[in-house]
């Protein structure tokens, strides 16, 4: 009886790191991966917000209860953007729209997600509009959601646009 609970605690506990070894995107959102995201993009026209995020940054903890808890942006983000979440640390692969597979950690060094979070914002044909790193609050999001919503990145910087404000 006791090698077979040794054994169940073993299983247990291997379990429990296999699960803590992928980081989680805000919940209650609908964060894709970043193949499926390219695809829903190009599918609906709309932009793409990539968050890079990795198990154990508390800013990314950080990001998540505090901006991105909040109803306006729950509500906001799905409606004006294609939510693609990505584990910077993560080996899970994924397939470029030109066939090539990758994984997870290597498209985090293509977009230098060398510090998390990380949030980068796409047209919906995978072009960079702007980088934001760090803890970001739910103003900043809303400011970046007009920005690139509005079209502003067109004409202008985002550091332009935010100076206008």
């Amino acid at each position: 009886m006791k090698t077979l609970n040794m054994h169940s605690l073993f299983v247990a506990l291997l379990f429990g790191f296999s699960l803590a070894a992928w980081a989680d995107p805000p919940p209650n959102y609908p964060f894709v991966s970043y193949d499926k995201g390219l695809k829903l993009a190009q599918e609906t026209g709309k932009p793409i917000f990539l968050y890079f995020g990795r198990y154990g940054c508390a800013w990314c903890d950080h990001t998540n209860k505090q901006s991105f808890s909040n109803a306006e942006l729950k509500k906001m983000y799905p409606e004006h953007f294609v939510l693609v979440y990505v584990d910077a640390e993560s080996g899970k692969r994924l397939r470029l729209p030109s066939g090539e597979r990758i994984t997870e950690a290597e498209l985090g060094t293509r977009f230098k997600a060398f510090a998390t979070p990380l949030f980068v914002y796409l047209t919906p044909q995978g072009q960079e509009i702007f980088k934001a790193p760090g803890f970001k609050t739910v103003q900043d999001f809303k400011d970046f959601d007009r920005y690139v919503i509005e079209g502003h990145y067109k004409t202008q910087t985002l550091l332009e646009f935010l100076a206008k404000k």
